[in-house]
């Protein structure tokens, strides 16, 4: 049975509940990506972005994680448990912490690929480098500047959708917001090359 891309998530929901593969395909597809890209910021790991994301969508399938309709949008309550559960490999790893290999920055630079394909050499060139300064400034803030920036500035969510992710009300998202900018540009502009300034 196929399920049309166009239905809303509450009835591919029911329809996934029903034992529907097609529907949790739909659901999937519509998700990941955002899911995916939004983990990828927070955690600045391809591999563990990739595990956050299949954990979510497996805890929806199984029923792990009780979404319910009347309380938000889907896509608000996956950010929320996929941030969750970011903040638990967080936690492992403050526990776990083991000093980096020499370079292990420069092999992750490929995690992050924004650039159009319309665009020639160096225009990918440079929107790569600038893609990157602003991936590095941003796994310098904070985790709890860290979310609402990727949420606000890249998923375009609503201070009121972000106080419902983060769990927070809605002064703290702005305040949160207000400084996570001021400290972004503060790092965006010690990252400039000399040269630039």
């Amino acid at each position: 049975m196929t399920t049309p891309p166009d239905q809303p998530d509450a009835e591919l929901l029911r329809q996934m509940r029903l034992g529907t593969a097609a529907a949790f395909a739909a659901l999937y597809r519509r998700h990941q990506g955002p899911l995916y890209r939004f983990v990828l910021l927070r955690c600045g790991s391809a591999d563990t972005a990739a595990d956050i994301v299949q954990e979510t969508f497996m805890g929806l399938l199984t029923g792990r994680y009780d979404y319910d309709p009347l309380r938000g949008q889907l896509q608000h309550f996956l950010f929320g448990v996929a941030r969750n559960l970011a903040l638990k490999w967080e936690e492992g790893r403050r526990r776990h912490a083991v000093l980096p290999p020499a370079g292990a920055d420069e092999d992750e630079e490929d995690e992050l690929d924004i650039a159009s394909e319309d665009d020639g050499p160096l225009g990918r060139l440079l929107e790569n480098e600038a893609a990157e300064q602003v991936r590095r400034a941003l796994s310098l803030l904070p985790p709890h500047y860290r979310d609402p920036v990727i949420l606000y500035e890249l998923h375009e969510l609503s201070y009121q959708e972000i106080a419902a992710v983060c769990q927070v009300d809605i002064g703290t998202v702005r305040s949160r917001l207000a400084r996570a900018r001021a400290a972004l540009a503060k790092r965006l502009q010690a990252l400039r090359p000399a040269s630039a300034a």
